[in-house]
């Protein structure tokens, strides 16, 4: 058995996204003997790691993972779709932003907020018939189905949402409110 330091007893637990007290009363030990372990303050038992390496390890394997929250199939556009066609589709299917693919492969986006920054800038004057590649953005960042959550919270941040790929195909797309909606 390999013993785990109390440093990577620490680090597992933040990486599962766990506190102190969530594994104290999994494993059904105090917070403050959990803090003193990975303080490297007590020289705890076998039996005891064990328990507590257990409770991470179940935490680990029951995070979601991105085929686990996905929306599919993929709502999208073609690079050659006029911008008309496509506000019409945001609003049929209630989105404000939808990814952009060619070929099979995402190429961009183009979002409510692009939108609006074209007609302010002028790029769309008087007519909506241009294609969307005048106004799209960015590509949405891909992960495949077993990325966990956590890291895939962090680009939402950043992006409006995050496609899920398989075997070089986008199989899904998780947007902050997939997120919201599994956790409520």
């Amino acid at each position: 058995m390999n013993i785990p330091t109390s440093g990577e007893i620490r680090e597992k637990r933040l990486k599962a996204g766990m506190t102190q007290s969530d594994v104290a009363s999994q494993a059904g030990f105090s917070q403050s003997m959990i803090a003193r372990i990975e303080a490297g303050t007590v020289d705890p038992r076998a039996s005891t790691l064990r328990r507590i390496v257990a409770v991470l390890n179940e935490s680990e394997t029951s995070r979601p993972s991105a085929g686990d929250i996905m929306t599919s199939p993929v709502i999208s556009i073609s690079s050659e779709e006029t911008i008309e066609n496509t506000v019409d589709m945001m609003e049929k299917y209630g989105i404000s932003q939808v990814p952009v693919i060619k070929n099979g492969v995402p190429i961009g986006c183009v979002s409510e907020s692009a939108i609006i920054g074209a007609m302010e800038n002028g790029t769309i004057q008087h007519s909506m018939k241009n294609t969307i590649i005048d106004i799209m953005e960015e590509g949405f960042p891909t992960v495949p189905p077993s990325e966990k959550i956590e890291p895939i919270v962090h680009s939402l941040q950043n992006h409006h949402a995050v496609l899920v790929m398989n075997k070089g195909k986008v199989v899904g797309v998780i947007t902050k409110h997939d997120c919201i909606r599994h956790f409520s």
